[in-house]
């Protein structure tokens, strides 16, 4: 069922709720929480439809603030709130409310938000893209339990990732750290395999790719090893290679999806571990609630102390480095050339 209110306020929402849920036949609310989704009109579709497919686990209302930016002048003066209801198999297993904000309500989206949550429920705020740099002091951000970025999406994810650790307040959580849950686990499996100490680590994985920074500063920070940070083509993390006084403790994926764990003395094994879709990332953010002190640990670790720990230049991973080495490299090479010549210009005008 969907129910379009053009103009509308926040009252006039609740009461097309409540028929809705009238008219469907389940006047009763069954959801957990209530999940705001802050995006634009071009993410929106993709983000609505992993948090509808989370809501079979998690049935929640569902919120989804966009807010639109008028081209006329004039218009940008007159505020204006569209709503989309949407209940029963339009909005999985719970209930959805588009908002379309326009004008100066634009600033104020949490006015427009606060009556339409669940009393005496949760709150988890989700941007998929664009997330404030200071999650927890923005408007909407301050209403949750639980408030869920992606560095991934950022046009810059190592800066981002040093802006999180800056802003960081108990509730944050990325789904850059969320991709990389089965990694974690089956390193921390495998270590529990071998009686022995680890003397260094190396993590595999594309450029500037925030969930392989983040795997490097887990295993710096609980492992407290030298962790060298290495590139490939991907797709995501490829490989972790651990250094043990019992061999080798190596976990390779070059496909995206099986995974072989090799530990010395044992036979290798065949490991699932694909790549994840979003809505099975924010369905297992909305398990847990409270406040994810393994991740505080890991993102205040830095990135600047990684790269820094493994000789590189802080705030720049090894490809960086490499790529300002060789941008250097010409101009030294000129001045190289301009000095050696210098002393035979001056003998010529002598």
């Amino acid at each position: 069922m969907k129910i379009d209110l053009t103009d509308s306020t926040a009252s006039k929402i609740n009461k097309a709720l409540v028929q809705g849920r009238r008219a469907i036949g389940t006047p009763a609310i069954g959801m957990v929480l209530t999940l705001v989704i802050v995006t634009d009109e071009e993410n929106a579709y993709d983000a609505l439809k992993a948090a509808n497919e989370a809501s079979r686990e998690h049935p929640s209302r569902t919120l989804v603030v966009i807010r639109r930016v008028s081209r006329s002048p004039r218009d940008r003066t007159k505020s204006r709130l569209d709503a989309e209801v949407r209940l029963g198999a339009e909005a999985g297993t719970g209930e959805t409310v588009v908002l379309r904000l326009y004008g100066e309500v634009v600033d104020h989206a949490d006015s427009v938000v606060l009556p339409l949550l669940l009393p005496d429920a949760p709150v988890v705020v989700w941007w998929p893209v664009n997330s404030p740099l200071d999650p927890a002091k923005d408007p909407l951000g301050a209403l949750a339990q639980r408030r869920v970025t992606d560095t991934y999406s950022a046009e810059a994810p190592v800066r981002e990732l040093n802006a999180r650790a800056d802003a960081y307040a108990p509730g944050d959580t990325d789904l850059s750290w969320t991709r990389i849950t089965p990694w974690r686990s089956m390193l921390a499996a495998a270590l529990d395999q071998v009686v022995c100490d680890v003397s260094a680590v190396e993590v595999e994985g594309e450029e500037f790719n925030p969930s392989c920074e983040l795997l490097a500063m887990w295993l710096a920070d609980r492992l407290n090893v030298p962790v060298k940070r290495s590139q490939s083509a991907g797709p995501g993390l490829t490989a972790v290679r651990m250094e043990t006084t019992c061999g080798p403790i190596v976990l390779d994926r070059a496909d995206g999806s099986l995974a072989t764990l090799s530990i010395d003395g044992q036979p290798d094994r065949a490991v699932a571990l694909k790549r994840r879709e979003t809505s099975e990332l924010i369905a297992e953010e909305l398990r847990r609630l409270d406040p994810d002190d393994t991740y505080a640990s890991a993102l205040r670790y830095g990135v600047d102390r990684l790269n820094t720990s493994s000789g590189e230049a802080p705030g720049e991973t090894p490809a960086a480095t490499a790529v300002k080495t060789a941008a250097k490299a010409p101009a030294k090479k000129a001045a190289t050339k301009a000095a050696a010549s210098a002393p035979a210009k001056k003998a010529a005008s002598k």
